[in-house]
């Protein structure tokens, strides 16, 4: 059953379980709310030396390249310190996490360690490959590299700087598209779909709106969505 959408929830309420949030380990949680935002009711994300995503349960059939990923976002200021490029500064005013079904089998043995130990530190849903699509503060919109931290996660910067800060935007991605570029190979089926921000490294506080998100294939108008 597709989960119900932010706009079709209650301002005040708690989370549906369908919505779970992901934590980090030795890390201070996100704050989560559903709060009501020029009539609508959106999920507001507060970090303050924090971190955390809520992750959607949005899934799309491998083979799909007409799937689009489509939200609307919002956020109250960029990070002074952030910087994607560097573990110690990796932190965003805005994260949207796409996951894929890539085999660990498939993977390099290195890889595959990496995984395996990324899963012993932090858990199960560590995934085998991700897209992020990110609110940077200084990188120029179009600019894509891999996390600083792994590259089975492609980063990929859609907003940048304080232009546009309090301003609601809308989002389409062709995810499979994305994938390709990123991965060199036909996009797996999609797993999941995590929204959020984080402070923990540059020690800051922002606060970030999402509206209705939603993976649909243009060929059907269906949707298998949070929307």
């Amino acid at each position: 059953t597709p989960s119900p959408a932010f706009s079709a929830l209650i301002a005040g309420q708690a989370l549906p379980k369908q919505f779970r949030v992901v934590t980090l380990p030795k890390i201070a949680v996100n704050r989560f709310s559903l709060v009501s935002d020029d009539g609508q009711t959106v999920l507001q994300v507060a970090s303050d030396n924090s971190a955390g995503s809520v992750a959607l349960p949005l899934t799309s059939a491998v083979g799909n390249s007409q799937v689009l990923l489509k939200w609307r976002w919002k956020v109250s200021r960029v990070l002074d310190q952030a910087d994607m490029t560097a573990k110690p500064a990796d932190d965003f005013a805005a994260r949207v996490y796409v996951f894929f079904d890539v085999p660990l089998a498939s993977l390099s043995l290195i890889d595959r360690s990496k995984i395996r130990l990324a899963r012993l530190l932090a858990g199960a849903d560590v995934p085998t490959a991700a897209l992020c699509y990110v609110w940077d503060n200084t990188q120029r919109v179009g600019h894509t590299q891999w996390s600083p931290y792994t590259n089975r996660v492609r980063m990929i910067v859609l907003q940048t700087g304080n232009a546009n800060v309090n301003k609601w935007l809308s989002e389409s991605r062709h995810v499979a598209a994305d994938f390709r570029d990123a991965f060199g190979i036909d996009a797996p089926a999609i797993t999941g779909v995590a929204i959020g921000n984080d402070t923990d490294n540059t020690h800051e506080r922002v606060s970030t709106w999402y509206g209705d998100v939603a993976l649909k294939s243009p060929a059907t108008q269906q949707s298998t969505d949070a929307k």
